[in-house]
This record gives C-alpha cells, sequence and structure tokens, in this order.
C-alpha cells in the first residue's frame, strides 16, 4: 500500500496501523517518489536477522577460503586508520 506523507500527517498512526493489518507493509511517498517503508516489527527483525546470517555465511566462506588476516587490535586500528 502506498501512502503519501500528507496523508500520513494528516489521517494519523491509527490509519497506518489499519493498512498494516491489511497490507502487512505501507510505503510512504514524498512528492510522488517512495521514500520511507513502515513494516511490523517482527517483519523487520526477521529482515535483519537474514542480513546477519547472510554476513555470517560470507565470514564463514572467506574463513575455510584463507581470506582472512592474523593481527592485534592495534594492528587492526592502525590499518583501518582508527
Amino acid at each position: 500500500m502506498i501512502l503519501s506523507a500528507n496523508e500520513l500527517k494528516i489521517k494519523g498512526i491509527s490509519f497506518v496501523e489499519k493498512l498494516i493489518k491489511k497490507y502487512n507493509e505501507v510505503f510512504i511517498t514524498v512528492r510522488g517518489k517512495k521514500k520511507f517503508v513502515i513494516l511490523p516489527i517482527e517483519e523487520y527483525e526477521k529482515l535483519k536477522e537474514a542480513e546477519l546470517e547472510k554476513i555470517i555465511k560470507e565470514a564463514e566462506e572467506d574463513y575455510k577460503k584463507g581470506k582472512y588476516i592474523k593481527e592485534t587490535a592495534e594492528e587492526h586500528f592502525k590499518r583501518l586508520s582508527i
């Protein structure tokens, strides 16, 4: 479902909650272009978990291929210019 920022301002969060129950996600447009998306927190957490699982899998693959650096914390910070 797409909702303009102006509609959101006028109709409020209770209207968004009704849309979320019906469509499970709501896109907010600004000047006719999609700018934001509202999701139930459970859906957001699933996306974050999937993202984390992907990162872990990539790190494990890099480790198996030997694509890593052994260094002290000090060396690591220096390499990252921190």
